[in-house]
């Protein structure tokens, strides 16, 4: 069983503080128990609203335990806008609360959830009338909740007030007008918004490319939508589990089976294992004959028998008004609502957060609570710590709980929270674990932990994974091993081991892996801002040998680089090779270029520069910090194939 010994429990608690912290939760002995005290609360609201005990309710919004955490995630969980409504009055004839930002935005959430756009709009101006002291609504969150409640005037108004009021726009705000479009069907409009995102220098992220996706697949462009998904790796863009969902319910319903068994082998390569949206789509595909495709991961998703509904709600005795409720309804500990199923309410970052002091007493309340440990608990409840040791003491520590096992899913998110701050001892004890179980590691994992390492300056440690870890992927092909080495040439370079990665440059040309442009271009990125002209002129020859074309932004990354290290002439030289391959350079750049011709004295050069067009203008290359990971020639034909598929509506 895999890690069930990684350490026997008698030595577990020697790696728990013996100093016990005291936290000031009275009369709680420690955050854990108060958690589970406000769980308790959280669930008997929830049932409470789905009944017809609403005299219940405001007896449970004046019990001693309320706080704005409580009411935030009641309001989250409210059955409907009315309810949600139903809290905010009730919470008035309690004296002792006062909403913050917390509470007043899950209850504009619900509201924009339920299409409550008048009660909304009333909320907002309270807010910024000052009604509720510093509360504060940014532009993103309207965005948000306009997008939310349809009301997609509100959502351009507001984008349109956003543009002019900040110099710089977060990415987001662009996904949220690209989606908006989709839903109301202007094509042109959602690929004009995508164009314009590129244009104003934002990278496009791996929510982008969901939004494009999900375009592409409802005006049934299969094969376009799943050319762009094949496309991310290349642009070093995750792919989500909500991609591959949404690809496994469309080419099933097109019964495209064998496909769907090609996305189900991705995803377990990529370390993600499917969501309950995709088990009508599975049961179909075991139906039309995949039963071995498809068994594992339908019996694994069976609902877990361990976790047991509520049905009742608890009220606490000291409040005179439950008092009364519990003489006319009977039980005060537990009164049952009939027809009201719920799942436990848990929090996994709260649950996360109160274990932070990792004391004996906390890790003792939480083994008397008998939380149901499964898989995906365990791995949110990884993803929320923030102290990489106190994320080991629980890794540990859930190991020996009974029913659960750790697999590849919970070790590989360990094993990248300890890259990231440099456990290399703890890393390697992991990593031994696994080889000695057998268990193999996707290799986005391993690529992880050397990206890690770069960030926490451990440039041994990513030799060793990549030279003695690499093996626990199996097979890897010859464009993943690019991708490996790409990583690891990032990361000797954020080490400042420069001999090192061109040992390593050398290694991939021998063993048959040509480096992609963007690897090149971090290279000549890199040695640029280091002064090492030579370098750089010999990995621009080095593209050239390899038959990569350079694009825009390579000849942008050159121009840059000599501009910076004062060798004008150079860069002179490379605007001219770039001019002769029908591209010009940005605005910004062109103005360095000229900026940097003049200062070493060659004007006629720089006029020349001055008065040069644009010629090619399809994607501009003003994006900024997408060296290591995009190419123009890349973006290029993402937004080919996304603009061709609507070539009847987009100009």
């Amino acid at each position: 069983m895999y890690f069930k010994r990684l350490f026997p429990a008698r030595k577990l608690f020697n790696t728990i503080n013996q100093q016990t912290r005291s936290f000031v939760r009275d009369p709680f002995p420690n955050k854990v128990i108060h958690y589970l005290h406000r769980a308790k609360l959280v669930d008997s609201i929830r049932l409470a609203l789905r009944s017809n005990y609403l005299r219940s309710v405001t007896a449970l919004f004046n019990h001693r335990l309320l706080d704005s955490f409580i009411v935030t995630h009641a309001l989250r969980s409210a059955p409907s806008a009315e309810s949600a409504l139903f809290i905010f009055d009730a919470l008035k004839s309690n004296l002792h609360f006062s909403h913050n930002q917390a509470t007043l935005h899950a209850l504009a959430a619900v509201l924009a959830k339920f299409h409550r756009t008048d009660e909304l709009k009333s909320l907002i101006g309270d807010i910024n009338a000052g009604t509720f002291g510093k509360v504060r609504v940014s532009f993103m969150n309207l965005m948000n909740w306009y997008a939310a409640s349809g009301d997609f005037e509100s959502v351009l108004a507001t984008w349109d007030e956003y543009r002019r009021s900040q110099k710089h726009v977060c990415a987001e705000s662009y996904n949220i007008v690209m989606h908006l479009y989709l839903r109301i069907g202007k094509n042109s409009e959602a690929v004009e918004t995508f164009y314009r995102m590129i244009e104003e220098g934002l990278i496009p992220n791996s929510r982008t490319y969901t939004i494009m996706i999900e375009h592409l697949l409802s005006s049934g462009k299969l094969d376009s939508a799943m050319e762009v998904f094949n496309m991310l790796p290349v642009i070093r863009i995750k792919r989500t589990l909500r991609q591959f969902s949404i690809f496994v319910e469309r080419f099933s319903m097109a019964r495209r089976f064998k496909e769907v068994k090609t996305l189900l082998n991705e995803m377990k390569a990529e370390g993600k294992f499917p969501s309950q949206s995709m088990l009508l789509s599975l049961q179909h595909m075991q139906e039309a004959g995949f039963v071995q495709e498809t068994d594992e991961y339908l019996r694994k998703m069976l609902p877990d028998g361990r976790i047991k509904n509520i049905t009742g709600y608890c009220v606490d005795s000291s409040d005179e008004d439950e008092d009364q409720y519990v003489e006319e309804n009977g039980n005060k500990s537990d009164v049952d609502v009939p027809g009201v199923q719920l799942k436990p309410w848990l929090d996994p970052k709260a649950l996360a957060n109160a274990l932070k002091g990792w004391s004996r007493d906390a890790v003792s309340a939480l083994e008397e609570a008998s939380l149901v440990w499964t898989r995906r608990l365990v791995c949110k409840v990884l993803r929320n710590f923030n102290s990489p040791e106190t994320a080991w003491n629980f890794f540990c520590w859930v190991a020996c709980q009974p029913g659960f096992t750790h697999d590849a899913y919970t070790v590989q998110r360990m094993v990248a929270l300890l890259a990231r701050h440099g456990h290399v001892e703890l890393v390697d004890k992991l990593i031994s674990k696994v080889r000695s179980e057998g268990m193999r590691l996707p290799l986005s994992t391993i690529r992880l932990i050397i990206d890690f390492y770069g960030i926490s300056k451990k440039a041994d440690a990513a030799l060793k994974v990549f030279i003695d870890d690499r093996a626990l992927c199996g097979p890897i092909s010859r464009f993943d091993q690019m991708l490996l080495y790409s990583s690891l040439l990032r990361t000797l370079t954020k080490c400042g081991r420069n001999s090192d990665a061109l040992e390593m440059l050398d290694k991939m040309i021998l063993d048959g892996i040509i480096a992609d442009s963007q690897t090149f271009c971090g290279l000549m990125h890199h040695f640029a801002l280091q002064g090492d002209i030579k370098t750089v002129q010999k990995l621009f020859s080095m593209v050239r040998q390899t038959g990569i074309e350079p694009d825009g932004y390579m000849f942008k990354v050159l121009i840059q680089g000599y501009c910076k290290c004062e060798r004008a002439a150079l860069a002179w030289r490379v605007f001219e090779e770039m001019k002769s391959s029908n591209l010009m350079p940005d605005a910004a750049t062109k103005e360095l270029l000229v900026n940097s011709l003049w200062k070493e004295g060659k004007r006629r050069e720089a006029a020349a520069v001055q008065e040069s067009e644009e010629i090619n203008c399809i994607i501009p290359l003003t994006l900024r910090g997408h060296i290591w990971t995009v190419s123009s020639a890349d973006l290029t034909r993402i937004y080919n194939i996304y603009t061709s598929s609507f070539t009847s509506t987009s100009s």
